[in-house]
């Protein structure tokens, strides 16, 4: 009978241009028992690929197989398997697939595979999208050891969208027509097939849609993304900041190093035009200038100085420092951020929450951005969300084992170059609803963003975007087709389910519990297999169980609540828990799993807090 062998490491390196791809595949197979095996192998091909070389390694040594028509190959390998020999032969099993037999694979050892084939991208309009078949299996059984992917993606037009729905990748991009992608994996699991979406045009902002309805009866599902490119001839922004420093005594030590760290390199990445200021705070604010000042070569020595000269001592007046960065009257043609580190509550001046966010939303009558970094877990999570929420802002934490200066320097990098801002949208031609997030953020130089929603109607339509650039009002006409009925990109739809929980979850943990919140929460996370604190596993949709489907796909799908029993418990409660309490290390976790939530654009981003939730065997 058939023995599956293990794959114990997966690399493939990919060479994009434009609208052709060369993929280099190794797999290493092992063969765990103690008996010589011939190895059997499926390998599915995009349509039109050609397989350029594919080779084995025997005793130690690279042997390049030899293309043979399918029947030559089958006749030659049999003979060959009788006699012993090494053969690696590839050949179609039928259109679009290949498949690899070697003979023999040694007891216990490990037999090495390399495939090269080329082929020509899928592309609809603009945006094109890559796929590379990975290693998956639906028992929830044995990890890869190592798997890693790099993809170097080269175009002839300026790259706007960089899209993974499948996988978390390190996208870098090295200028206005090419960018890398790629992911390295210890123990790999992988869920699904690789997909990379990529879209270029030649004008200042980009726009992909891609659509699911696979019933033309209900409602279809749509993902819209929005980009800039990284080094388009576009405006420089001119922006003010405003760098709001937590200096109380609990700041002292390695975090008050590491903010000074951070302070120093954003003063390093301000742009010529820019204005800025910085404000320290303890028992009282305290100021560097009064206002906003020119980003000149004396002013930014007087800053180093500043920072140089902070001290951590003191209690915590967020009140005085806060009202301080949103005193200068903010100018039509200039948007204006604060970036707020703290790594505590408030203690002097206002220090009720509820009422210091009315305080400050009062005072922030124009656009003014504020990005909270929350320091440690002493903090209040649900102070720090709202206050970003109400500004639409964006926020972060940064725990005891991570490093300020890292995560604020990388967020700086996001924001220090914005394009448009105040963006506002509108579709007509079909109706748009649910549409997550809620509000659409200022867009930076470099990236993109995207919105998730539910449709009706079809066909022709055109999304308007307006914004400002530099003071001065601007729209976009982008024209969108929406599918009447298509399976492909059958992933958008969990996508909206993750964040329509995620906006569902962020209400229940800032403004209380109610039980039509949690029961749509319920409904929500069982239909699209989600782990939220309300729900473990989950049983497979009510339609499967009623046409008498009893599998249960263990990788998404949940077993009933009947049956977790005890054991679940306990992590249920805790989970609820952490959305009530608004400090400690658990309120960190549950803001940052619900935030990526609420921005999901990758499968794995759906499932948050998985490994703590889930259900699993005593």
């Amino acid at each position: 009978g058939l023995f599956e062998l293990e794959l114990q490491s997966y690399k493939a390196e990919v060479e994009i241009d434009q609208d052709v791809a060369v993929t280099t595949v190794e797999q290493d197979f092992y063969n765990p028992t103690s008996h010589q095996l011939q190895g059997y192998f499926m390998y599915p091909l995009p349509e039109g690929a050609n397989v350029q070389q594919f080779s084995m390694w025997i005793n130690g040594k690279e042997t390049k197989g030899e293309l043979l028509d399918a029947k030559k190959a089958r006749e030659i390998y049999e003979e060959i398997v009788r006699k012993a020999l090494d053969p690696a032969l590839l050949e179609y099993s039928k259109q679009g697939l290949l498949r690899l037999r070697i003979f023999p694979i040694q007891p216990r050892s490990v037999q090495k595979i390399k495939l090269v084939y080329q082929h020509q991208l899928s592309q609809e309009g603009n945006t094109y999208s890559y796929a590379l078949p990975l290693y998956h299996r639906h028992d929830g059984q044995k990890s890869i050891e190592r798997a890693a992917l790099a993809i170097d993606l080269k175009t002839r037009e300026s790259l706007k969208t960089i899209y993974c729905p499948t996988q978390e990748v390190e996208i870098i991009r090295k200028g206005d027509r090419r960018a890398t992608v790629g992911f390295e994996a210890e123990k790999a699991v992988f869920a699904s097939d690789f997909e990379l979406f990529f879209q270029t045009d030649p004008n200042l902002l980009g726009h992909s849609l891609l659509s699911y309805r696979p019933e033309s009866s209900e409602d279809g599902f749509f993902f819209l993304n929005l980009s800039s490119g990284l080094y388009d001839e576009a405006p420089l922004v001119a922006k003010d900041i405003a760098f709001v420093v937590d200096a109380s005594g609990s700041m002292s030590g390695e975090k008050m190093q590491q903010a000074k760290n951070a302070l120093t390199f954003c003063l390093e990445h301000l742009n010529p035009q820019d204005r800025f200021n910085l404000i320290r705070f303890s028992t009282e604010a305290s100021g560097l200038f009064d206002g906003l000042k020119t980003v000149s070569k004396e002013n930014l020595a007087k800053a180093r100085g500043f920072v140089d000269d902070m001290e951590a001592i003191g209690g915590t007046n967020m009140e005085e420092a806060l009202l301080m960065a949103l005193e200068p009257a903010q100018e039509a043609d200039r948007p204006y951020f604060i970036i707020f580190l703290t790594d505590g509550k408030p203690t002097i001046g206002e220090t009720q929450p509820e009422q210091l966010l009315k305080k400050l939303g009062a005072k922030n009558t124009g656009r003014v951005r504020i990005f909270t970094f929350g320091v440690g877990t002493e903090i209040n999570t649900h102070l720090l969300d709202k206050l970003t929420e109400q500004s639409r802002g964006y926020r972060t934490y940064v725990l005891p084992e991570e490093d300020i200066e890292i995560k604020v320097s990388d967020f700086y990098l996001k924001v220090a170059h914005p394009v448009l801002t105040d963006l506002r949208w509108e579709v007509e031609g079909v109706k748009a609803k649910e549409v997550y997030p809620k509000t659409i953020p200022d867009l930076f130089k470099g990236s993109n963003f995207s919105m998730l929603g539910r449709y009706s109607g079809s066909g022709k339509a055109t999304l308007k975007l307006t914004g400002k650039v530099n003071g001065k009002d601007r729209e976009f006409i982008f024209p969108l087709e929406f599918a009447k009925q298509t399976d492909e990109n059958e992933f958008v739809a969990p996508l909206w389910g993750s964040r329509s929980v995620g906006y569902l979850l962020d209400q229940i943990r800032l403004n209380g519990e109610s039980k039509e919140l949690v029961d749509e929460v319920v409904r929500l996370a069982k239909k699209y297999g989600i782990i939220t604190p309300y729900t473990s596993y989950l049983i497979i949709e009510d339609e499967a169980e009623q046409l008498g489907m009893n599998r249960i796909r263990r990788d998404e799908s949940l077993l009933s609540q009947r049956v977790e029993g005890r054991t679940q418990a306990p992590k249920m409660k805790e989970a609820e828990d952490d959305l009530a309490n608004d400090s400690g290390r658990g309120s960190v976790r549950a803001s940052e799993e619900i935030q990526e939530m609420n921005y999901a654009d990758n499968m794995a981003q759906t499932q948050m807090g998985r490994s703590r939730l889930e259900y699993t065997d005593p």
